[in-house]
């Protein structure tokens, strides 16, 4: 079983996921060397699929490559860009190579990205994408006929805790639940309260005992990437007082890491979060930093101090 998934089993142990650096070209060396600012605090890292509706490596590529290098890979499967079919390919084809864990998401329109022309699919949406999954890990594709060997598959999604219509964010996340998810990465939100109420709903409902909720950080070096994601990302909203805060410090940098540092202490205080999701826009040595300062330690320290608990029990 993957790390992630005895991680997800024990029920007790914090979890860190990662979102790995695209790959536009160059050698499996030159995407180690990437992966090494964030891989040694992560348990898993997620091999994006054409994130942000933009043509990237092929996401299936990406999670081998990780697997070659020693990084534990969550394949996301998007539906933007494939029907059914492709998606069972690309599942079972990482699995063909170990690749356990999979991340299911509906994807951006293609009007995020750089082609807009493109053909958009959505053949299936995030939950069906989830059931899919969870058909495969029980031997069967869609159609009924048998995999084989089911795959071991880890399921986990996305949900967006800060979009509107607020009220349906905890419904839809539940959904995804109750088809499968086992762990649930969520947009990154500039609302404090928005992501309390969301984690909430769920924790009081009981659906934070079943899947590992993972609020998202990302680490920027200034005002200008919180402007972008305000201005052009799909279903976030940074508050104008916070893009503020950063643009009018002394110095930007140190203020966009409190701010990181603060949303992620915030994230971790609230009943039913397991774990963080880290991305890292600064690439400037902070996640180590930043780890450090919430007492995480490295990947490979919690993991022999996980297994020198087991072997005294």
């Amino acid at each position: 079983m993957s790390r992630l998934g005895e991680l997800l089993d024990r029920g007790n142990e914090l979890i860190i996921t990662g979102e790995a650096p695209v790959i536009d070209g160059g050698t499996l060396a030159d995407y180690e060397a990437k992966l090494q600012e964030l891989a040694p605090w992560c348990d898993a890292m997620n091999a994006t699929d054409n994130t942000a509706a933009h043509a990237h490596a092929s996401n299936v590529a990406m999670a081998i490559a990780m697997q070659r290098v020693g990084v534990e890979p969550i394949l996301q499967v998007v539906c933007r860009d494939k029907n059914r079919i492709a998606q069972q390919a690309d599942i079972m084809g990482a699995a063909l190579h170990g690749v356990e864990n999979i991340c299911c998401l509906t994807g951006d329109d293609v009007t995020a990205g750089d082609e807009s022309e493109a053909r958009r699919v959505f053949d299936l949406d995030g939950p069906q994408l989830i059931r899919l999954a969870n058909s495969l890990k029980e031997g069967r594709y869609l159609s009924g006929r048998s995999v084989g060997t089911p795959p071991p598959l880890v399921i986990g999604a996305v949900e967006n805790p800060g979009t509107h219509p607020l009220d349906y964010r905890a419904q839809r996340a539940a959904k995804k639940i109750l088809a499968g998810a086992r762990f649930l990465q969520l947009q990154i939100c500039y609302h404090p309260d928005r992501l309390e109420g969301f984690v909430k709903a769920l924790h009081e409902n009981g659906f934070t005992e079943k899947c590992a909720i993972l609020p998202s950080v990302v680490a920027v070096k200034g005002a200008g990437p919180l402007k972008f994601m305000n201005n052009a990302v799909p279903g976030i909203d940074v508050p104008a007082d916070v893009i503020s805060r950063v643009a009018d410090a002394e110095t930007p940098a140190d203020e966009a890491y409190q701010l990181v540092l603060e949303q992620c202490q915030h994230a971790l205080s609230l009943p039913g979060v397991r774990g963080l999701h880290l991305t890292d826009f600064r690439k400037d040595g902070s996640m180590a930093r930043l780890c450090n300062d919430l007492g995480i330690k490295p990947r490979t320290e919690r993991e022999q101090h996980a297994h020198d608990r087991i072997v005294a029990v």
